[in-house]
């Protein structure tokens, strides 16, 4: 076993997924938040830690399911190359790193920390009885951006919330994009998505209205928390690798499966880093104004 395959295991280079909107979030609350360098790494720490846990819970409470899914049978977790005794240590320190920092950063983020842990780890059972499991994805990344504004704040301004709502709306609609290669699989064996649930076509629906939400949603965002034009370029920025997205995997309305891993990754990592440069560069041209 090496440190590679647990990277791979967890999809630790996915945290690109993540900290852009943490970083988001921190632009929104910086008029009101103190922003100490020790308290922004814990903040990044505890985004990181979240989302390692959450992903080394997926990967064992899947186990079973993987090794018998074409298309997940060579997951680390599943060939031995990460032993279940590593996968479950991961899960654990993870965890633990995650209360830790939240407890560090202010006495209510360390109070909040279990329960947003138990609806991020809950996530990887969700499909065994619900095909709205997506949208419970989309809660638990929705808690990023908020639980970033109360640890900094020590309150959930509407923009942060709006920002994780939107985030939350986004990230569900890529994961039912990604659940649509496992329709035919999850039917067999009795598991839920939407994919299953409404089949493909339903299935671009559900994800084309939750991307339509997430902009909306983040131009909302932007409104309430009184971004320049910086934020709006981010999400238009965002919108059209959205819309590139849904074009590439599905153009003309038929679905491209051997699309969905490029799509997945490279669209929504490039238009998560774009949206953060953006709001970044909004933040600097307030500063020196």
């Amino acid at each position: 076993m090496t440190v590679g395959a647990v990277a791979r295991m967890v999809k630790f280079s996915h945290s690109l997924f993540a900290l852009p909107f943490a970083v988001s979030a921190v632009v929104l609350v910086s008029g009101q938040a103190r922003l100490e360098p020790v308290r922004l790494l814990l903040v990044a720490v505890a985004v990181v830690a979240a989302r390692t846990a959450a992903m080394a819970m997926n990967r064992i409470a899947d186990r079973s399911f993987d090794a018998r899914n074409p298309r997940t049978a060579a997951r680390e977790l599943v060939t031995g190359e990460v032993s279940p005794v590593a996968a479950w240590a991961l899960l654990v320190g993870s965890s633990l790193v995650f209360v830790a920092a939240a407890a560090l950063l202010s006495p209510l983020t360390g109070w909040l920390a279990l329960p947003v842990l138990g609806i991020l780890l809950g996530y990887s059972y969700a499909k065994r009885f619900t095909w709205a499991c997506h949208l419970w994805l989309g809660v638990a990344q929705a808690l990023g951006p908020i639980g970033v504004a109360i640890a900094l704040t020590g309150t959930a301004p509407p923009s942060a919330v709006l920002l994780g709502l939107g985030v939350g709306a986004w990230i569900a609609g890529f994961d039912v994009f990604y659940s649509m290669q496992d329709a035919d699989f999850d039917r067999s064996l009795g598991l839920h998505s939407i994919p299953a649930r409404f089949g493909v076509g339903g299935a671009l629906v559900w994800a084309r209205v939750l991307h339509v939400v997430a902009v909306l949603l983040l131009l909302a965002a932007g409104t309430a928390g009184a971004q320049g034009p910086a934020w709006f370029l981010g999400t238009a920025l965002l919108a059209a690798v959205l819309l590139a997205e849904h074009l590439y995997v599905a153009p003309q309305g038929v679905l491209r499966p051997e699309r969905i891993g490029k799509a997945f990754f490279d669209f929504n990592a490039f238009a998560s880093v774009a949206f953060a440069l953006c709001a970044i560069a909004g933040l600097l041209l307030r500063v020196r104004s």
